[in-house]
């Protein structure tokens, strides 16, 4: 019950720290994050060892790729391809559909994408999108952002799902199928919760800085690069991503030999995305070194605004690893673990687990471990059963994401939100979503099992 109550405390503290204080999110989350080790009753060492590992190890994983991709950002917003690809979908979708064509994309993009990179990858076009259709940023990022979460928590090959299949014993293909059925479905309902909720909240597309820096972009425009070469940075290294998931595959389907160990290293995000920047550098007519490339042109620029999403997400990592360590997803997990709830008591554990420590890989991770036992008893042994039940603990890997989950402070500082309204709009929406994705599971039980 402590461990819980300290949770509480520290995501009010975190909201008010952040709102009314102005203290800016790093502080407010490496504060916490100490306060919370030293509250809870961890050894002293194993706090400083907590903060030092969750940062590093966020910053290790997803810092190179953040760098990355705001160069990409930068690049195609300068030269105009962002506004070129906008136009592109705004015609074939039309300005009102524009929430409803990025939450399609972050729904195929995530299939083989961790949801992070993808947002990442795709913040450039869902900004540019976001203006050209003359509606709030909020609207088309709550949508990305969900489209992203579906297939990440729910369908194979994400890491997450295909452990959870492993250890319950589920059929891949089974998994598959109702991940792809179950996560339409959620993102759906994201799509709903962006268009009817996030998009009457007053988010610009770009920041005062932003805007002053691109006020040439009309000039630029005139002489941007051409949709398909404007596409090339954000497509080859999905599809880079894309192969090197397929090339791994229990199945093998391109061998053990040959292309795989390529793939394999291509196919690495921060690899895929430091070729998207190669891309990138294609797309002005000419590269001037000192405009472009210095410190003070179009990749110093980027620098800077990675650096403050980097920092901001790696002390979110921070905090996510003290309660990791902390024992408080076991706390959860176990108490929760004793209900007799049929598909959605692996709902309700991943859900748990989820909000106290952030990581969504490490709720599917640790709720598969504990549901793999009870799954006979409960009645959930079938070959259907066991898929659905790896679906449902996906779903509950969504709820909710705040704070102490990186994907938290992706979303929120590459779509221009401050916290609270990253409560406000991601955080229930992914309540929303996750809530969706468990009724539908449990409807789908009622229907086969």
């Amino acid at each position: 019950m402590l461990l819980i109550l300290l949770l509480l405390a520290s995501i009010a503290f975190i909201v008010f720290a952040t709102a009314r204080l102005k203290l800016h999110p790093f502080l407010a989350l490496l504060i916490t994050a100490f306060a919370f080790g030293l509250l809870s009753g961890m050894p002293l060492g194993d706090v400083v060892k907590s903060v030092n590992d969750g940062f590093g190890g966020t910053i290790g994983s997803i810092g190179i790729v953040i760098l990355a991709g705001t160069i990409i950002g930068v690049f195609l917003e300068k030269s105009g391809g962002a506004f070129r690809l906008a136009a592109g979908i705004l015609r074939m979708t039309g300005q009102r559909n524009a929430p409803a064509a990025m939450s399609i994309m972050g729904f195929l993009v995530s299939i083989p994408v961790f949801c992070d990179s993808g947002f990442v990858i795709l913040s450039s076009l869902n900004k540019a999108l976001a203006k050209k259709a003359g509606i709030s940023l909020a609207a088309t990022s709550v949508a990305l952002a969900l489209g992203l979460y579906a297939t990440h928590t729910m369908v194979p090959p994400t890491p997450g799902p295909v452990a959870a299949a492993g250890i319950l014993g589920a059929d891949l293909g089974l998994v598959i199928l109702w991940g792809l059925i179950i996560g339409a479905v959620a993102t759906f309902a994201g799509w709903l919760f962006a268009v009817t909720v996030a998009a009457k909240v007053p988010v610009p597309a770009y920041t005062d800085e932003e805007a002053a820096a691109s006020a040439d972009l009309p000039q630029v425009e005139a002489s941007a690069p051409g949709v398909f070469k404007s596409l090339l940075p954000i497509a080859v290294p999905i599809l880079l991503i894309v192969l090197r998931s397929i090339a791994e595959l229990p199945a093998k389907p391109f061998g053990e030999g040959g292309i795989v160990p390529l793939l394999g290293f291509l196919g690495q995000p921060v690899v895929a995305l430091l070729l998207g920047v190669a891309l990138a550098l294609l797309l002005p007519k000419r590269l001037e070194s000192e405009k472009m490339l210095s410190t003070s042109g179009w990749v110093g620029q980027a620098v800077v605004d990675a650096a403050i999403i980097i920092v901001i997400t790696g002390a979110g990592g921070a905090f996510g690893k003290v309660l990791q360590n902390s024992g408080i997803a076991a706390v959860i997990g176990e108490g929760l673990a004793g209900a007799n709830l049929g598909l959605w008591l692996p709902f309700l554990v991943a859900a748990g687990i989820k909000t106290a420590q952030g990581s969504s890989t490490v709720a599917i991770i640790t709720t598969a471990g504990l549901m793999a036992p009870l799954l006979e008893p409960l009645g959930l042994d079938s070959a259907t059963a066991r898929a659905l039940a790896t679906v449902a603990i996906g779903a509950g890997a969504m709820v909710v994401s705040h704070a102490n989950d990186s994907f938290f402070w992706v979303v929120t500082q590459f779509s221009n939100m401050d916290a609270p309204t990253g409560y406000r709009l991601h955080t229930v929406g992914t309540l929303v979503q996750g809530l969706v994705g468990a009724v539908a599971v449990w409807v789908a039980g009622m229907i086969v099992l």
